[in-house]
């Protein structure tokens, strides 16, 4: 039973589903990058996706989650510092789209803008502050080669997003019936 203090069946199933497929996309839809260890990651369209669906509580959760789970099961450790960047991603983006109503079909010019605003700051802020910050303080990693890999990162995560995850954000908003309309004649 979820109340005003927890999350309900539909998000927690989302977190499962979203982390699942974070670790599907991180496999399978990976592309390597000219930068060491970082790659061009459809995931973060997914992740997303889903922060703007369900929230920042499943961005965040499907951030954590998901990444832990593809490092571990893939690379045979988590790394943590990017780990948190993810979960950190998937909370901004959800509190900066709270007021998009993609689920009543609301998803124009104005709401892209909005979406593709608070993924900028979203991947601006995990990737060039929380990851190589963190990858400096526990993993004692140089901070010319973390930056350098953040701005790849932010760069990459930020077109990746723009394109796929506005493009995903408008296939769904066109299966939703638009608030104040009549239901759809078949």
């Amino acid at each position: 039973m979820a109340g005003s203090s927890g999350l309900s069946v539909k998000t927690i199933v989302a977190i499962g589903i979203g982390s699942a497929l974070f670790v599907i996309l991180g496999r399978f839809a990976s592309i390597p990058s000219f930068i060491p260890n970082t790659n061009i990651e459809v995931t973060y369209a997914l992740l997303a996706l889903f922060a703007l669906l369900y929230g920042p509580w499943a961005g965040l959760l499907i951030g954590l989650i998901g990444h832990t789970l593809k490092d571990a099961i893939f690379y045979g450790q988590p790394w943590f510092s990017w780990i948190i960047a993810s979960g950190i991603f998937g909370l901004i983006v959800g509190l900066l789209t709270r007021r998009i109503r993609i689920a009543d079909g609301e998803f124009g010019g104005m709401e892209m803008l909005r979406f593709n605003l608070a993924q900028l700051i979203a991947n601006v802020v995990s990737w060039l502050v929380v990851a190589p910050v963190l990858d400096i303080l526990i993993y004692s990693e140089p901070a010319n080669k973390v930056f350098v890999q953040g701005v790849g990162a932010t760069i990459s995560n930020t077109l990746t997003v723009a394109v796929v995850g506005t493009l995903l954000a408008i296939a769904y908003s066109k299966t939703r019936t638009k608030r104040g309309s009549l239901s759809r004649e078949s």
